[in-house]
């Protein structure tokens, strides 16, 4: 860290001074400043800066690592690095850009012919998907594979005219779809004719990405599984990237996305040779 090795210099915020002469609340104030600027400071500079004993300097920096101020460390104090934000889930998800959604999972819905076998991958966008197809009373004899309970529940209705099969696996609850171990067998004994992906984010360089690494991995295996991959993303999900990396825009034929996309990005996917189709 850029100053742990550098002590400490008295400034007009933060002088040298008896320790009758710093409230205690002030002094604590100025530790956490002075974290805050330097990202890890030594018990021993503390002392000397508010002249004030080793024991006391300890004792405020526990006090304070208890508050969430700082975080007490061997020898001195350092900075509460933010975490990651959390993946939101399932819930959360589908309520944003709902609109946008169900117009993209009509669209896609609307690309499925009779006797065609398709993979359903997780996701709120795909769950909207599940729901067109069974809205289509003209589709018989279709074969659903897929590794999300939502999308599964959402297909009974269309049972007979669909065969629904899930994936084994552990469940994630943050997003009901089932992963690694055992998430894989059935799709690798299989050749589907297309696959519908949901995801985190699709960028032209880093391609389409997730946020989870073992849901990512199933996403790969469902690609190698299918003749024809077609990915959902609202316009908000361009130009994103994730942490887990599950394809090349290459190797994506066909993105359905927004309207609004931007018409640089969707140029260049062109370019890049993956088919857009935006939808109003």
């Amino acid at each position: 860290m850029k100053e742990a090795a550098a002590p400490l210099a008295a400034s007009p915020a933060s002088p040298a001074s008896p320790a009758t002469d710093v409230a205690a609340s002030v002094r604590r104030d100025r530790i956490v400043a002075l974290v805050l600027e330097h990202e890890f400071v030594r018990v021993t500079d503390l002392a000397e800066i508010f002249g004030v004993s080793g024991v006391t300097i300890r004792g405020d920096l526990e006090l304070l690592d208890r508050q969430g101020a700082l975080r007490r460390v061997r020898g001195g104090a350092m900075q509460v690095k933010s975490a990651p934000p959390a993946e939101p889930s399932y819930e959360v998800a589908l309520g944003d850009s709902a609109i946008e959604k169900i117009q993209l999972a009509r669209h896609a819905a609307a690309l499925v012919s009779d006797g065609e076998s398709i993979i359903i991958d997780t996701g709120t966008t795909t769950t909207f998907l599940a729901r067109a197809l069974v809205a289509r009373s003209d589709l018989s004899d279709i074969v659903v594979f897929t590794n999300s309970l939502r999308v599964a529940v959402e297909l009974e209705p269309a049972i007979p005219r669909f065969s629904v099969l899930v994936t084994g696996g552990t469940l994630r609850p943050v997003t009901h779809s089932l992963v690694d171990p055992l998430g894989a067998p059935m799709l690798e004994r299989i050749h589907a004719d297309t696959v519908f992906l949901g995801c985190h984010g699709v960028h032209l360089e880093s391609g389409v990405t997730g946020v989870n690494l073992l849901e990512a991995e199933l996403k790969r295996r469902m690609i190698n599984a299918s003749q024809r991959q077609i990915v959902l993303a609202d316009t908000a999900k361009l130009g994103r990237i994730g942490l887990a990396p599950i394809c090349d825009l290459p190797e994506v034929n066909l993105l359905i996305t927004g309207a609004d996309a931007p018409p640089d990005f969707v140029t260049a996917a062109r370019e890049h040779g993956t088919a857009v189709d935006l939808v109003t």
